[in-house]
């Protein structure tokens, strides 16, 4: 059963009964019998099958996720079991954005593999949705609001934003004094529509509706727009975790400092890690997520920074 389990999960993601056959070196009707075997345990068709197209069916896509649990929870006890006292080895792959994962996964992944020197460690930085099965990932960090899936995940942090610009830039072009003002300043955006909870927001102005900022400057890079801004090209708004040192160094000034490090609101974006049921590293990879959010802390460290700064006990 539970290679039925295994094979059905894969040809689910191959979308092929030849392409697992030729993955796993066996011939295709090996993988068909155990397709049609499991198909004969539950009573249901899991597959729609033509030459043409291998398909889901609607009983198939409810049992995908089920499988994939039950996978899970197996391969959890079964690492537990064998792993006993002994310390965890092998190993972990991660994924993470190009600027969270070199900022503040990097250093983390430091101390753990100085905690854990048997575990080896494949970080991959891209900024891209990575499907965990397809890719073979353990974890990943991801940055934004969560659809509803089958992945495990934990809460690393909420996003709290910044908006703040140059001295130089200041000096040129005047200090906005509320947010009102932006829509006279040159302001740092992006190129393509922003994702749900980081546009240009701010409680009681506008009727709690994005600003329509303007600037000359646009990019889809944080860190292209963290040096735009200090170059003095405009006004920023932004993720503390991006510009905590250069609002502590002075390279940035924080236009509304009530907002800097101050408690997030709801419907925020977060910062999560997120893992398949169904991987064997379990283990390895609930570890790396704990180590992950103690090295955060429970208010982030970069937040924690700035709330010192402003004379709020943290």
């Amino acid at each position: 059963m539970i290679e039925s389990f295994e094979t059905f999960l894969a040809v689910a993601a191959a979308g092929s009964f030849s392409e697992v056959a030729r993955r796993q070196d066996v011939a295709v009707s090996s993988v068909t019998r155990k397709i049609d075997a499991l198909e004969a345990e539950l009573g249901s068709k899991l597959f729609h099958r033509s030459p043409r197209r291998l398909a889901l069916t609607d009983a198939g896509e409810q049992f995908l996720p089920r499988a994939r649990l039950i996978l899970g929870e197996l391969a959890g006890a079964k690492e537990a079991l064998n792993a006993g006292d002994a310390e965890p080895r092998g190993l972990l792959t991660v994924t993470a954005p190009t600027v969270f994962g070199r900022r503040h996964v990097v250093g983390a992944l430091a101390s753990f593999l100085r905690r854990y020197p048997d575990i080896e460690v494949d970080l991959h930085l891209i900024d891209q949705i990575v499907d965990l099965s397809e890719q073979r990932m353990d974890v990943a960090i991801r940055i934004g609001l969560l659809p509803d899936s089958d992945l495990r995940a934990t809460t690393l942090a909420q996003v709290r934003l910044v908006t703040c610009a140059s001295p130089a830039y200041l000096a040129r072009k005047g200090r906005p004094h509320s947010p009102e003002d932006l829509l006279q300043h040159d302001c740092i955006t992006v190129a393509s529509p922003p994702a749900p909870g980081f546009v240009w927001r701010y409680a009681g102005v506008n009727r709690n509706q994005p600003l329509p900022v303007r600037g000359s400057f646009r990019t889809d890079d944080k860190d292209g727009m963290l040096q735009a801004a200090l170059q003095g090209l405009g006004v920023l708004h932004i993720a503390t975790w991006v510009v905590c040192d250069q609002l502590r160094s002075g390279e940035l000034v924080a236009l509304f400092p009530d907002e800097a490090g101050a408690p997030s609101s709801p419907g925020m974006p977060g910062i999560h890690a997120v893992r398949l049921p169904g991987r064997s590293h379990a283990t390895k990879a609930r570890l790396f997520i704990d180590h992950l959010r103690a090295e955060i802390g429970d208010t982030p460290w970069w937040d924690r920074m700035l709330q010192q700064d402003r004379g709020v006990p943290a």
